[in-house]
C-alpha cells in the first residue's frame, strides 16, 4: 500500500469512474438482458431457462445475469462442434491461417473493451488487462503461421521400406479455463486447436464467464464458420461434467486446480478421452547470495505480487540463502508495502480485489494459521478496504510472511493471493531439497551468477520450467507445461499440435523384399 495514500483504496476518482461506466455499458451491450450461450453460430439461452448471477471482485454488485448450462446445452453444442468439424478440417490449411489473422485483427481492434470487461469480470487492474488483446492476438497469430505445417510429419527410409508420419485433426474438444486469466488463457488453448483443424466447445469459469462470449463473438465477426467454436456457460458440476462425459468431444484441455483436473480425468476415461492439463502450482524461487540482489527483488516481487498473486506460476515460495535472508526480507517488505491497492479500473494500480469472497477466506485462513504456527506475518496478512465506498470488496494486503517451516500448509498449499513463504538455506543441497519438496512442479525461479550452478540445479528441479535469472519470459514456441501434480502435457509451439493431432504412420516396401512364409506352398 502507498504510504502516502489516505487510503488503501485511494484512486483517481475520476479517471476510475470513467472507466468503470464504460466497462459496464460495454457489459450491457454484451450481456443484455442475459450473457448467453454461443451455439452454432447463435446467441441462446439455456434450455432449460436457468441463469445464474455474475457479481463485481470489486463491491459485490451484480455486473451481468449469465445463462447457466446443462448437459443438454453441452449436448447441442458438442453436436453443433461434431458436425462443423466435417467441413472445418478440410479447409485448406492457408484459409485457416487468414481465418485465424483476421481473428487476431479484430481482437487488437476491441483492445479496450476486452480490458475493461476483463478488468471488471475479474478484478484485476488495467495495468495488466491493457495487454489482454494483445497477448490474445500474438496467440492467434502465432499458431495461425504454423497451420500450414500443423499436419507435417517425418520420413523414416530403410533399403526396403519407407516410413512416413502424418498428422490430423483429433475431432471436437472440449476447453476448459480458468477464472485468474480468462482472455488469454481461452486464446491459449483455442488457437491451436482451431490452427490444428479441431473444433471447439468452450466451458469459461463461472466467475469470469463475459469475455468467453465476447471472443466468440468476435471469431464469428472476423469468418470463423458457425459451429467450430461454440461456448456453454456453467459451472464445473454441471456443464463442466457434461463436457468432460461427451462422447462426440475426443479431448478435455483444462486449467484449473489439480483436485478438479483429478475428476476430469476420471471423467473422461469411459470414453477414452486424451486430457492436457495445465494445474496447480507452489513453484519456488532459489536465491543465492551472488545473485543480482536489485533485480531478484524485482522479479520475486512481479511473480507473487502481479495479478493481484492469481497466477498458476507464482513464485510463491521464497528460498533465499540465510547470509542474504533478513536483509532480502527487508527489502521485500519496503516495496510490498510501497504497491498500489486500489481501485481495479484506476490505471495506477498495482493489485486490485481477488476474484471471490470465497477466495478471499481462503487466502486469510492461510495466513490466519501460519501465524497460530508461529511464522511472522511482515506486512499484510489481512483484508483491505473502504467499508464506506466498498463494503463487499475482495482486497487482500500484499503479504510477507518468514519463520515458516516446509510443513506449514502456507508453504505447501497453493494460496493463489498475494502472499509470499520465505524459508533460508544454506548451501545448494539444501536449495535443492527445499525447492523439490513439494508435490507441484510447474516453474522454478533460479538466482545466480556461478554458471555452473545454473546447469547443475536446472536439470535437478522437478518442475516443467525452469527460468535463470528472469520473470517469467513468454515464448510461444517453447513447451510450456508441468511435472508432478502441476499438471499433463505441453503447451506451445509444436506440442500444442501433439495434443490435438493424431498422428499416422504409413509403411511402403520400396522393392520386392523378402516376405516370410508359414505353413506349406
Amino acid at each position: 500500500m502507498n504510504p502516502n495514500s489516505s487510503s488503501p483504496l485511494a484512486s483517481q476518482e475520476s479517471s476510475a469512474s470513467t472507466n468503470r461506466l464504460k466497462a459496464q455499458s460495454l457489459i450491457d451491450a454484451l450481456a443484455a438482458p442475459v450473457l448467453t450461450h454461443i451455439i452454432d453460430g447463435k446467441a441462446c439461452v439455456s434450455i432449460d431457462g436457468q441463469i445464474s448471477s455474475n457479481r463485481s471482485p470489486v463491491d459485490g454488485s451484480e455486473l451481468n445475469k449469465t445463462a447457466l448450462g446443462s448437459e443438454a446445452d453441452v449436448r447441442a453444442a458438442s453436436l453443433s462442434s461434431s458436425i462443423a468439424f466435417e467441413s472445418w478440417r478440410l479447409w485448406p490449411a492457408a484459409k485457416r491461417r487468414d481465418v485465424l489473422h483476421a481473428i487476431a485483427d479484430k481482437l487488437e481492434s476491441n483492445a479496450e473493451a476486452i480490458s475493461l470487461i476483463e478488468t471488471a469480470d475479474t478484478g484485476q487492474p488495467l495495468h495488466f488487462t491493457g495487454k489482454t488483446a494483445t497477448r490474445g492476438a500474438e496467440n492467434f497469430r502465432y499458431f495461425a503461421d504454423l497451420c500450414t505445417r500443423a499436419s507435417d510429419g517425418h520420413s523414416y527410409p530403410t533399403p526396403t521400406h519407407l516410413n512416413y508420419t502424418m498428422r490430423e485433426p483429433i475431432g471436437p474438444v472440449g476447453a476448459i479455463t480458468p477464472w485468474n486469466m480468462p482472455f488469454m488463457l481461452a486464446t491459449w488453448k483455442i488457437a491451436p486447436a482451431l490452427a490444428a483443424g479441431c473444433t471447439v466447445v468452450h466451458k469459461p469459469a463461472e466467475w469470469s464467464p463475459l469475455t468467453a462470449t465476447l471472443l466468440a463473438k468476435i471469431a464469428l465477426e472476423a469468418g470463423l464458420p458457425a459451429g467450430v467454436l461454440n461456448i456453454v456457460q456453467g459451472i464445473g458440476d454441471g456443464a463442466g461434467s457434461a463436457l468432460t462425459q461427451d462422447p462426440r468431444i475426443k479431448a478435455i484441455a483444462f486449467v484449473g486446480g489439480t483436485k478438479t483436473g483429478s475428476r476430469i480425468m476420471a471423467q473422461g476415461a469411459p470414453t477414452l478421452k486424451r486430457v492436457h492439463f495445465e494445474l496447480g502450482g507452489k513453484s519456488p524461487v532459489v536465491v543465492f547470495d551472488d545473485s543480482d540482489l536489485d533485480r531478484a527483488v524485482d522479479a520475486v516481487a512481479f511473480m507473487i505480487f502481479s495479478l493481484n498473486g492469481q497466477r498458476c506460476n507464482a513464485g510463491s515460495r521464497l528460498l533465499v540463502q540465510r547470509s542474504i535472508h533478513d536483509q532480502f526480507v527487508e527489502r521485500l517488505v519496503k516495496r510490498a508495502q510501497s504497491i498500489r491497492v486500489g481501485d481495479p479500473f484506476d490505471p495506477a494500480t498495482e493489485v486490485g480485489p481477488l476474484i471471490h469472497g470465497v477466495q478471499l477466506a481462503k487466502v486469510k485462513e492461510h495466513c490466519d494459521r501460519a501465524q497460530q504456527a508461529g511464522a511472522t506475518i511482515h506486512c499484510g496478512g489481512v483484508p483491505i478496504g473502504n467499508p464506506a465506498l466498498h463494503p463487499q470488496g475482495h482486497w487482500f494486503a500484499p503479504t510477507v510472511v518468514s519463520g515458516v517451516t516446509a510443513s506449514m500448509d502456507i508453504v505447501r498449499e497453493e494460496v493463489f493471493g498475494p502472499v509470499l513463504a520465505v524459508l533460508p538455506f544454506d548451501d545448494e543441497a539444501e536449495a535443492l531439497a527445499l525447492a523439490n519438496d513439494s508435490r507441484y512442479g510447474l516453474s522454478t525461479y533460479l538466482w545466480t551468477s556461478n554458471v555452473g550452478r545454473v546447469h547443475r540445479l536446472a536439470r535437478s528441479f522437478q518442475s516443467g520450467m525452469v527460468w535463470v535469472n528472469t520473470e517469467i519470459s513468454r515464448n510461444l514456441s517453447t513447451p510450456f507445461g508441468g511435472m508432478k501434480d502441476s499438471g499433463v502435457g505441453r503447451d506451445g509451439g509444436d506440442w500444442s499440435f501433439d495434443f490435438y493431432m493424431e498422428t499416422r504412420n504409413v509403411c511402403i516396401a520400396l522393392d520386392e523384399h523378402r516376405i516370410p512364409k508359414i505353413g506349406k506352398n
